[in-house]
């Protein structure tokens, strides 16, 4: 069974960082891709950046991602964090499961930029 838990949101002033972290479990990690995403309050959800063991595009100006295969976790760094970055940050996996590709969502972590 698949399971993501994310943690390290909470509140930071602007210009501060975070990092978040999902840890995943049920599946081969090292064959999926993940992302995180973000939903703000009476906005859809959208994709910050993906992850997967062969690489990417692993930044995305202000916001870094990166995976531990041992541990099966997968970090995101956010940088000079700015208010309208103020969201529920979710760890995505997708994962094929021999006819198409799944989503897998966390439960998601709040992040809150203010001063």
């Amino acid at each position: 069974q698949v399971h993501l838990v994310e943690s390290g949101g909470g509140l930071v002033q602007p210009g501060g960082s975070l990092r978040l972290s999902c840890a995943a479990s049920g599946f081969t990690f090292s064959r999926s891709v993940m992302s995180w995403y973000r939903q703000a309050p009476g906005k859809e959800r959208e994709l910050v950046t993906s992850f997967t063991s062969a690489g990417g595009n692993p930044t995305t100006g202000r916001f870094t991602i990166s995976g531990d295969n041992a541990k099966k976790t997968v970090y995101l760094q956010m940088n000079s964090l700015k208010p309208e970055d103020t969201a529920v940050y979710y760890c995505n996996a997708r994962l094929w499961n021999g006819a198409r590709y799944v989503d897998y969502w966390g439960q998601g972590t709040q992040v809150t930029v203010s001063s």
